[in-house]
């Protein structure tokens, strides 16, 4: 046996250092696998159960809000106007499309208050439009720290839609100034925006861990994302009211589809909660008319509301529908997103 001096000091590296041979006689006679499950011995990287994924998500709640709170800050730093940026992008946006769909295209016909229903539709899209653009893209944006540290990849995604809610709670106070601005009242009906936002919220996050796998294996995805987000913009009824379009009374399955398109349908629970008016001239928040209705279509004074119209869907409906949208995302882009947990960060 070589005495400790012969193998040279803390420290240092000497020909001598050899490692320690183990004879047959030496080796444990149960096989490697049992004798790993009995000391609970897991390979480093192995992939969790879908549970133990979930609780380990759970265990490292606080390190996802402070990333999301730390970049939040990070993001506008270098800019002059700083977090500013975050009310005036939709605000520009705003009145860019204002002036197209509100003016020159005259879109607003048949929608009380088209400032308030257009800025509310603006803001709540928004909040899915960033987070299917960013991450589309938050697993190769982010290989350094996937390969530097162990954590479950899934806390990026939910990280960055966390971003992008504390952005549209900021955008919120905002448009609650410019709703009450325009003459809406401030009702009970306020607080039904809180459930709204939650059930956009984890529709979000379900969403943002299904294309963060799909752009994690494809590093043009992310180009493709703002044109498909862009068109589910224009189908979704950001500037005009779907359920008012005279063109689509006649085809009610093509417009029952799109008002139950998951952006639709968070935009609409929201515009329901804080826009009076637009809760009293919905269809079907009055008894059916059909010469009243018929008027509304026909008359270009707009003398008369949808209201007295049937309604293609109705508002417990879209809550259905918004709640379930949340559910089956989060279900499917969650499993969707840990199936390939041990593949993210390589290559």
């Amino acid at each position: 046996m070589r005495r400790a001096r012969d193998q040279g000091g803390p420290g240092t590296l000497t020909d001598e250092l050899v490692p320690p041979e183990i004879t047959d006689d030496q080796a444990p006679d149960e096989p490697l696998a049992e004798l790993a499950a009995r000391y609970q011995l897991h390979p480093s990287s192995a992939r969790p159960s879908v549970f133990a994924y979930a609780a380990q998500l759970w265990e490292r709640r606080h390190f996802i809000v402070g990333f999301a709170t730390a970049r939040n800050v990070a993001m506008y730093t270098e800019a002059r106007l700083g977090q500013l940026w975050q009310v005036l992008t939709p605000l520009l946006n705003a009145a860019v499309y204002y002036l197209i769909f509100g003016i020159i295209l005259d879109t607003s016909r048949g929608v009380p208050n088209f400032l308030a229903f257009l800025i509310t539709g603006i803001f709540v899209f928004n909040f899915t439009q960033r987070t299917f653009i960013t991450n589309s893209r938050v697993i190769t944006d982010s290989l350094p720290l996937i390969r530097a540290l162990p954590f479950p990849r899934a806390c990026l995604p939910i990280g960055y839609v966390i971003i992008e809610l504390e952005q549209l709670l900021m955008s919120m106070v905002v448009l609650a100034v410019i709703v009450l601005a325009t003459g809406e009242p401030l009702t009970w009906y306020w607080l039904l925006a809180i459930p709204a936002l939650l059930l956009q919220a984890v529709f979000n996050v379900g969403m943002g861990l299904f294309l963060a796998r799909l752009g994690s294996g494809a590093d043009d995805f992310s180009q493709l994302m703002p044109f498909i987000v862009r068109a589910w913009m224009y189908t979704s009824g950001v500037m005009y009211s779907i359920s008012t379009i005279s063109t689509l009374r006649h085809h009610p399955t093509i417009s029952y589809i799109l008002q139950i398109n998951p952006a639709a349908v968070f935009i609409d629970l929201i515009r329901n909660a804080i826009l009076a008016t637009q809760r009293r001239a919905a269809p079907g928040s009055k008894p059916y008319n059909a010469r009243l209705c018929d008027l509304y279509y026909h008359n270009d004074k707009l003398v008369y509301n949808s209201a007295y119209c049937h309604a293609t869907v109705t508002t417990p409906q879209l809550w259905l529908w918004g709640a379930g949208w949340a559910v089956v995302a989060l279900v499917i882009g969650f499993v969707f997103f840990w199936q390939a947990e041990t593949r993210y960060g390589r290559g």
